[in-house]
């Protein structure tokens, strides 16, 4: 089974390098934006082995980090 997590992005990194530095759970990573288009800081995206999947919308975000949170997989959002 695969798992990929809603992050934030927090910043896309200057040229044309393709890759954003987002919040996992509260921790910083980065990771490859070569998959998905028109995302800009601020937005959510599902993230899985260092590339975002894809980007989704930020209710959905929360409400799935609050499910994870439930099942002991994550902190509290």
């Amino acid at each position: 089974m695969c798992l990929a997590l809603p992050a934030q992005i927090l910043q896309i990194h200057p040229g044309d390098t393709g890759m954003a530095t987002v919040s996992v759970d509260g921790v910083k990573v980065e990771v490859s934006l070569a998959l998905v288009d028109d995302v800009q800081v601020g937005d959510y995206v599902l993230v899985h082995v260092g590339y975002a999947l894809n980007k989704i919308d930020e209710d959905e975000a929360i409400k799935t980090l609050a499910l994870f949170a439930e099942a002991g997989l994550t902190s509290a959002p």
